[in-house]
């Protein structure tokens, strides 16, 4: 029988007070002033936690579907815009083929993306279009293939004169998806690096070389937090390590799922985000 995960809990406690703090100066509210007022940031708070939370019991689940020994996630709050560097879980017990690490990889950003399509769609209805340009004092966000797509589906074609007061819970979306693909990056031990490791085996380790090459030059032409990113993950390894049996193959269902799931850090991926 378990233990009562005590430091999961608190963390996660600690993150949702983070994310709120964020969701209320968002709003422009100092909650220091007016503690109560902490409400104010429940919608992005509660949806962003949803998302994440989504993406973590994704991995959390298949991994003991599998019998793999894993952590529950741990949360981690941040004094930052969004109130949190994200979560993650840990595996205690090795991967044995490219199957099991195809369903561990794939299972976080599709569960992630099945929570984020929706509060998106609900942010976006929310979100206030106005048709002439305002200084709203928050940094421009970018756009992503699938935000971009489900934006138009909202709103249809806008025109060049139009500016999206992003809704909170919109943002959170927003983020969610650039979590997505964030994670996606097919590089070292990231989901992306699993899923390509699954889907191309050894050959993985050439894709994330130019992966990080395209990122140094977005990040010398675009957005320079692509420079820090490809420093990390440099620094973290970009080859994925073999699995126990590594000789076995992935069955035509699995390779779907991967090909899709490499499909969806396409369709994500910002190439500016701010």
């Amino acid at each position: 029988m378990r233990r009562l995960p005590v430091l999961h809990i608190g963390l996660f406690l600690v993150t949702v007070f983070t994310t709120l703090v964020a969701g209320t100066l968002q709003q422009g509210i100092n909650p220091i002033e007016n503690p109560l007022l902490l409400s104010k940031g429940i919608p992005f708070s509660f949806t962003l936690l949803l998302i994440l939370g989504a993406h973590e019991f994704g991995h959390y689940f298949m991994s003991r579907k599998h019998n793999i020994d894993v952590t529950f996630p741990y949360f981690i709050p941040a004094p930052s815009l969004v109130g949190t560097f994200g979560a993650f879980i840990k595996m205690k017990s090795p991967i044995m083929d490219r199957r099991i690490l195809l369903d561990v990889g794939a299972a976080g950003p599709l569960a992630g993306l099945c929570v984020t399509i929706p509060v998106l769609l609900v942010g976006l209805y929310l979100s206030e279009v106005r048709y002439e340009t305002v200084d709203t004092g928050f940094v421009p966000l970018g756009s992503s293939i699938l935000f971009s797509i489900m934006n138009w589906i909202v709103h249809g074609s806008l025109p060049d004169n139009s500016n999206i007061m992003i809704h909170p819970i919109a943002f959170s979306g927003w983020i969610g998806l650039l979590v997505t693909s964030l994670n996606l990056l097919p590089v070292g031990q990231l989901d992306g690096g699993h899923v390509a490791y699954a889907v191309i085996g050894r050959k993985q380790g050439l894709v994330a070389k130019s992966v990080l090459v395209i990122l140094v030059i977005l990040g010398a032409t675009g957005w320079i937090g692509w420079l820090l990113w490809a420093g990390i993950l440099f620094f973290m390894g970009t080859y994925h390590p073999p699995v126990i049996y590594d000789w076995i193959p992935l069955d035509t269902k699995r390779k779907v799922i991967g090909w899709l799931t490499i499909a969806v850090f396409v369709i994500t991926f910002t190439p500016i985000p701010f």
